[in-house]
């Protein structure tokens, strides 16, 4: 029996990003509605006018300031959410929220489905009311539960959505796409902890969610690393300190681990605990800044 399309909000003030989402949202498992910003009453506003039918929110960053972001939380209007913007490794939203640039917008549905499943997983289908007492949060972890099923989505991938099963275009696309996150995550790995964890998330769920193989990952860094390589020989400037980015390498292996290991149903008996790790803090190594 087919899943019923999940309501997606898109909370979008640029044309262009509308547009770019809606073509990234397969219809068959997105219903995406375009809100208008334009009507009265906030942000906050709008959402609570139409939460009693929304699953998940793309919402743009710079909508997010901290007076909007005080009264959603506020209000207990709390959903799946993916924030597109600038990775800056901080909390725009709320703490289960995910990040996308607006140019790897190709990874979208893949990580609307990891933000429903954080959303749930993390605390959010434990019976507990959001912060104002009101509830709400509750009923849509309900909500969603209901109509995805015990096991929600994290357990149910979707084959058809499988790198495999893509036309060769948009494999092609969404390998780039990939391909800009891990860039993303190997220029902020040293420098900027908590952005290189916010790329870390996007690439990794898209792997997950859409199959991605090992050794694709594995090309992925390789091809990177070499570029890096390449540029900064003409720059005349060291390069052996690449070496060290093989670790960033290995906490995406770790993270995939987690995640496969995480989709196994919860009936059948793993020794163990989830890990919930996130990237090991390291001393960044004496090299020149790369701004590839």
């Amino acid at each position: 029996m087919a899943r019923p399309a999940l309501t997606v909000a898109l909370l979008l003030r640029t044309p262009e990003l509308v547009q770019t989402c809606c073509q990234w949202l397969p219809g068959n498992r997105y219903k995406p509605i375009v809100v208008d910003l334009a009507e009265e009453g906030g942000l906050a506003a709008l959402i609570e006018r139409r939460q009693e039918y929304i699953d998940a929110v793309v919402v743009e960053q710079p909508l997010l300031d901290p007076v909007t972001r005080e009264q959603l939380v506020s209000s207990g209007l709390l959903f799946p959410a993916v924030v597109v913007g600038e990775v800056k490794g901080h909390v725009d939203y709320h703490s289960e929220e995910l990040h996308l640039p607006a140019d790897q917008l190709e990874q979208l549905g893949y990580n609307i489905d990891a933000s429903i499943s954080r959303f749930l997983r993390q605390g959010r289908m434990d019976g507990r009311q959001d912060d104002n007492g009101t509830g709400e949060v509750w009923k849509l972890s309900s909500r969603l539960q209901e109509r995805l099923g015990y096991l929600g989505v994290f357990y149910k991938r979707d084959p058809s959505r499988f790198l495999g099963s893509l036309s060769p275009d948009e494999r092609k696309e969404l390998l780039q796409s990939l391909q800009r996150t891990y860039r993303d995550l190997l220029i902020s790995y040293f420098r900027d902890p908590a952005a290189a964890n916010q790329a870390l998330e996007s690439f990794v769920n898209t792997a997950f969610f859409s199959d991605l193989p090992i050794t694709r990952t594995v090309e992925i860094h390789v091809d990177l690393i070499d570029e890096f390589w390449k540029q900064l020989r003409l720059e005349g400037h060291k390069n052996d300190f690449l070496q060290d980015y093989r670790l960033a390498l290995l906490d995406v292996m770790a993270h995939l681990c987690e995640m496969y290991r995480r989709s196994i149903p919860p009936d059948i008996p793993l020794s163990g605990s989830a890990s919930g790790r996130t990237r090991r803090e390291i001393e960044p190594p004496d090299a020149p800044e790369m701004s590839l």
